[in-house]
């Protein structure tokens, strides 16, 4: 998701604001969906499909961890709706619709490098902050002149770089052990290698992906 949301910031340094994003102040104007309810359609038959995603192609569901690996979704992209909510409804004021779509999409964003690793108590947790983020990062995007039309860069981006991140926290040692790939968190007191592994990822991918994309 990381690679999606660089290269879509690559697009959006090129191309510039929509006409009529940004009024004669320099201020962000919103400009909403046509249809909403086909909005919030698209969302559940996203989230709908991330089960079989994730289900599929995590490493080790061959042992019939598959509904394991789908409920792990299902709590992350909740965690999602219930972050987006609180914090729209605590920073805009009201509940967005659009927002709280975006939640949904930051939390299976977030929760999909670690569905195969985490048990399921930090799903939640992970999609909670994934759709504070998305909220947050949305507003900060356009306040930096950068119009994301479907706030790829916050549900795509911040919550792609924080689910990868959770991976170096909550991964458990039963299930990286299962995988045979990874070690355990910083919270299974794996220390600070796992973490480490994730964010040097995290760095050259945006590096990489950033330059070939402006290019």
């Amino acid at each position: 998701y990381l690679t999606g949301a660089t290269a879509a910031l690559a697009a959006v340094l090129l191309l510039g604001a929509r006409k009529g994003k940004y009024g004669p102040d320099g201020k962000p104007r919103a400009i909403p969906g046509h249809n909403m309810p086909l909005f919030g359609l698209g969302v559940l038959i996203l989230w709908l499909g991330w089960f079989g995603f994730n289900g599929a192609s995590t490493l080790g569901t061959a042992d019939n961890r598959f509904a394991e690996v789908v409920a792990v979704t299902n709590l992350g992209a909740a965690g999602g709706v219930i972050g987006a909510l609180l914090i729209s409804r605590l920073v805009l004021k009201s509940f967005d619709v659009g927002m709280i779509g975006n939640g949904a999409i930051a939390g299976l964003v977030a929760i999909t490098a670690p569905s195969g690793y985490i048990e399921f108590w930090p799903a939640p947790i992970i999609g909670l902050i994934a759709g504070g983020l998305v909220v947050y990062g949305v507003l900060f995007f356009d306040r930096r002149g950068l119009d994301d039309p479907v706030g790829a860069l916050s549900a795509h981006g911040l919550a792609g770089i924080w689910g990868t991140l959770a991976c170096g926290l909550f991964t458990s040692d039963r299930l990286a052990e299962a995988v045979g790939i990874g070690n355990e968190g910083l919270f299974y007191g794996g220390g600070l290698k796992q973490l480490g592994v994730q964010a040097l990822a995290v760095v050259l991918t945006f590096t990489v992906v950033l330059v070939l994309s402006l290019l």
